[in-house]
């Protein structure tokens, strides 16, 4: 089962838009995770505890990335946008793994830019 959280133990039901950008020559790229109007940002969310992170977690352990930024508009949270940094072709295909998991699981489709 794979899964994104931001507050360990707690699933974010909300599908993200995710793109994908990667280097030329393979080895790194950026993957920018995109949440319109997240579970963890409804207001009975709040006493679940701090947001520290955005957590990939599937059968091989977990992806972490600590960037993760809310949007707001009029003052009240709408998304939250998450970027993680891969670093090397090993981070590459770990990501990948993680991502075929996700996607699987709900039911989602890579489409090529």
């Amino acid at each position: 089962m794979a899964v994104i959280q931001f507050i360990n133990g707690i699933d974010e039901t909300v599908i993200p838009n995710i793109k994908l950008t990667r280097s030329r020559d393979g080895s790194t790229g950026t993957a920018t995770f995109r949440f319109n109007e997240p579970d963890i940002i409804k207001p009975e969310m709040q006493e679940k505890g701090e947001i520290t992170g955005m957590y990939l977690k599937d059968e091989e352990g977990e992806i972490v990335t600590t960037d993760v930024n809310a949007k707001f508009i009029n003052g009240k949270p709408k998304g939250i946008e998450c970027i993680y940094i891969i670093k090397s072709p090993l981070e590459w295909d770990r990501f990948m793994r993680f991502m075929e998991r996700y996607a699987k699981n709900n039911n989602l489709s890579f489409t090529k830019a």
